[in-house]
């Protein structure tokens, strides 16, 4: 597939963008915004722009953008294994499971040492069955499941089978713990830190997301989307 990079660019026939996703913004935002940058560059009034694997607001990192005939391929790049750096604050939870709602109970933690940790961290680890949040993108009944948390309303959310490669500690200071996580498609890291928090006896919620891969596109290639506005203006 032709990368972004400034070179040989044709949107129309297709394009793979890699792209840094801001903070705050959905990953829709951020196809709207090539969207309409592409454009109106090219005076056009349609073109056809989509994302592979959707990433949280209050997530950063690669984010995959299909332009053009490329779209069909989004399918494909979504069933890639993924790779985040995630943070985690012990002894207390949110609605969202992170720092989207404010924190609502609170739990000891003072019992948690690295060697209970990493104990408990060998049952998140291959087939796993997984509740996904209830503010997340999932659709209950045709409706997007954040949408019918937002009204005050509590469904009742499936299980999914997810995959979870391998958890690494970066970084352990209680309450706080960094994680590497590398995972299937699907796997929800906050539902992660909730349920890693449940099993310590304790809460957890996510103060931080980074994704660093999505299947065989890092981090490391990523564009940030001023450098993607500068490309897209210049061509």
């Amino acid at each position: 597939m032709q990368i972004f990079d400034g070179n040989n660019v044709d949107f129309f026939e297709g394009q793979l963008i890699v792209v840094n996703k801001p903070l705050g913004w959905t990953s829709f935002d951020v196809v709207n915004k090539i969207r309409h940058l592409s454009c109106k560059q090219y005076k056009v009034d349609k073109l056809r722009v989509g994302h592979a694997g959707t990433l949280d607001p209050m997530a950063t990192g690669v984010l995959l953008i299909c332009t053009g005939k490329y779209t069909k391929s989004i399918d494909l790049l979504q069933d890639g294994n993924k790779e985040y750096i995630a943070g985690l604050k012990f002894g207390v939870t949110t609605p969202s499971y992170d720092s989207e709602t404010e924190e609502d109970e609170s739990f000891a933690w003072e019992h948690i040492t690295r060697t209970l940790f990493e104990e408990k961290l060998l049952q998140f680890t291959g087939d796993i069955e997984q509740i996904p949040p209830l503010f997340s993108a999932v659709k209950l009944d045709g409706k997007r499941a954040y949408k019918i948390a937002r009204k005050g309303r509590n469904p009742e959310v499936k299980t999914r089978n997810v995959r979870i490669d391998s958890i690494a500690i970066e970084h352990f200071e209680m309450p706080f713990v960094t994680i590497r996580v590398k995972c299937s498609k699907g796997t929800y890291i906050r539902a992660l830190a909730r349920d890693i928090g449940e099993a310590l006896g304790s809460g957890a919620y996510l103060t931080r997301l980074i994704r660093t891969r999505s299947g065989n596109y890092s981090l490391e290639n990523a564009l940030d989307i001023d450098e993607i506005e500068n490309i897209i203006r210049n061509l």
